[in-house]
């Protein structure tokens, strides 16, 4: 029998689509509010991958990438997938978001996204929240599956996703450093 223990806090990273500037810098002040400050933030992409935020959010829109500098630990993503959720709805306009707030955790193994909607290869985690291993570490860099979203393939993405791995390496060996008193 394998020795039960919990695996090292993760590191949150947060996907927003947007189209409006102001509705994106209130939703960055209300998770540095709850998740502490932003290590990494992306440049903005333009969000061209599928037209299915359209008839919500209008066009055109863009994407950004941050993570957060406090790690997590990684049972914390349904409630954290609960909250972006409630921010969304907070954010909304006459019944439309305007904004999608897409939480995950990163490890040095992988990529988690939560989501509301099951799959074949996705893994219930209770009250309404499911999760994927979107991408996964291999030979220096993060790798797709085949149920990995166009969006999260492309090689922009994927170098975005190794910039914040780096700085999750950094954030644990330094933490694995013993103070000395």
């Amino acid at each position: 029998m394998g020795l039960l223990k919990l695996p090292h806090p993760g590191k949150l990273v947060i996907g927003l689509i947007y189209r409006e500037s102001a509705i994106k810098e209130r939703a960055l002040a209300a998770l540095k509010k709850r998740y502490g400050g932003i290590d990494y933030c992306s440049q903005e992409l333009d969000f061209i991958y599928t037209d299915y935020y359209y008839p919500e959010f209008g066009k055109p829109l863009q994407r950004l990438f941050i993570s957060f500098g406090p790690l997590i630990p990684e049972d914390r993503l349904p409630a954290i997938k609960r909250h972006t959720n409630a921010l969304e709805k907070r954010f909304s306009r006459n019944g439309k978001r305007l904004i999608n707030i897409d939480p995950g955790m990163l490890n040095l193994g992988k990529l988690i996204l939560a989501t509301t909607k099951d799959n074949a290869h996705r893994i219930y985690l209770g009250k309404g929240i499911f999760a994927e291993v979107t991408l996964y570490f291999k030979q220096d860099s993060f790798t797709p599956w085949q149920w990995t979203y166009p969006d999260y393939q492309s090689k922009e993405y994927i170098s975005i996703f190794n910039a914040i791995r780096t700085l999750y390496y950094e954030q644990r060996n330094v933490s694995a450093i013993p103070k000395r008193v």
